[in-house]
């Protein structure tokens, strides 16, 4: 049979002191003799006693920790926020525990109960997927949330996001400027808020240079490489084929890289690629990724602050705050202006042959 764990109680009684005298003691509130306070400090190493930290928050009014829920660890994004996210609240005494949804709607309901059995005094909360109206009409029973990088419309908590449509305009109007005319989008769920602002900043971009913007030249999934496999495959398989694409994530860029090179489509020779986020993996890849830089650890910092404040302050809002995006130039861009030598016609392109079989001997 496990051995029952001492309690506050057995110190107490080691000590031959009240239970209450040795609870202000541990808790540093309240200052005894050092004769007293060293009875106490035997009993406690003599009986391996722990002090149950949670319910000594508890006890104060709350614990001290907050949660971060993200769809997934993996992506690079989300864990430079999440180390941000760690570092600013430690620094205000609080501690972080993580919730990882997989966007499945059960699991980031369950989380927001978290707030209802005291485990965190508030939430930073980031979703990927559509909303239903459960989400928003769950979300909207509690102060202490922000919403971070994506929205959840009708919900009037505090929100941290990038400035989606500037960045997406500037990065449509860098390939225009470089000489590309035939631009693809290819994005993520289409009732997301980055899909619409980002989409948005597109389309501005090509009515300011006065060219067209057909629906046809955009596509919208998930934000995953395996979609950026899939689009690159049916976009390789269209008779007329893109200058440039500007995919609404990295993670999708990387996956459009992935299958171009894998069907013989030289980037940026043949056609450029540029993404949005700017995670590490954006220098990692050949060639290195030109992107949009929406600053993941700022959005964290941002982020917990606003959150502690509402934990502090549950009367005053700070509303949606906005951090910048900026165009990040590397290699996966061609400037088409400075020469046409060695850029195959859009409908030229076509999949690398197979090596000639080795001679048997």
């Amino acid at each position: 049979m496990k051995k029952k764990s001492p309690t506050i109680q057995d110190v107490a009684d080691r000590a031959g002191l009240s239970k209450a005298a040795v609870s202000r003691y541990l808790n540093k509130s309240i200052r005894l003799p050092e004769e007293t306070g060293q009875k106490i400090d035997d009993a406690v190493r003599a009986l391996g006693y722990r002090r149950n930290s949670i319910a000594r928050r508890l006890s104060k009014g709350g614990s001290e920790t907050i949660g971060l829920v993200v769809p997934e660890i993996s992506n690079t994004f989300f864990s430079e926020m999440a180390e941000a996210v760690e570092q600013t609240v430690s620094e205000r005494g609080y501690n972080l525990i993580l919730g990882i949804s997989r966007n499945h709607p059960d699991k980031e309901l369950g989380f927001l109960r978290w707030i209802d059995d005291s485990i965190v005094d508030g939430l930073l909360f980031v979703t990927n997927r559509p909303d239903n109206r459960r989400l928003q009409l769950d979300i909207r029973r509690y102060r202490a949330v922000v919403l971070l990088d994506e929205d959840i419309p009708g919900t009037t908590q505090d929100k941290v996001f990038c400035h989606n449509i500037e960045g997406a305009r500037d990065a449509t109007r860098y390939l225009i400027r470089t000489g590309h005319r035939r631009i693809f989008h290819v994005t993520g769920p289409s009732s997301l808020m980055s899909v619409k602002e980002r989409l948005e900043g597109f389309r501005l971009a090509h009515q300011e240079a006065a060219l067209p913007c057909p629906d046809t030249h955009i596509f919208h999934h998930d934000y995953t490489q395996q979609f950026g496999r899939e689009v690159a495959r049916k976009i390789l398989s269209s008779p007329i084929l893109p200058d440039a694409i500007f995919a609404a994530s990295d993670y999708i860029a990387i996956g459009m890289l992935e299958e171009l090179r894998r069907n013989g489509v030289r980037v940026p020779e043949d056609m450029s690629v540029i993404g949005f986020d700017d995670t590490s993996l954006a220098e990692l890849v050949t060639p290195k990724l030109t992107t949009v830089r929406q600053d993941a650890a700022e959005l964290g910092r941002i982020g917990a602050d606003r959150l502690l404040d509402a934990i502090a302050h549950p009367e005053v809002r700070h509303g949606v705050t906005r951090i910048a995006a900026s165009l990040v130039v590397r290699d996966s861009v061609r400037d088409r202006r400075l020469s046409t030598r060695d850029i195959r016609p859009p409908t030229a392109l076509s999949p690398s042959p197979e090596p000639p079989p080795k001679n048997q001997s």
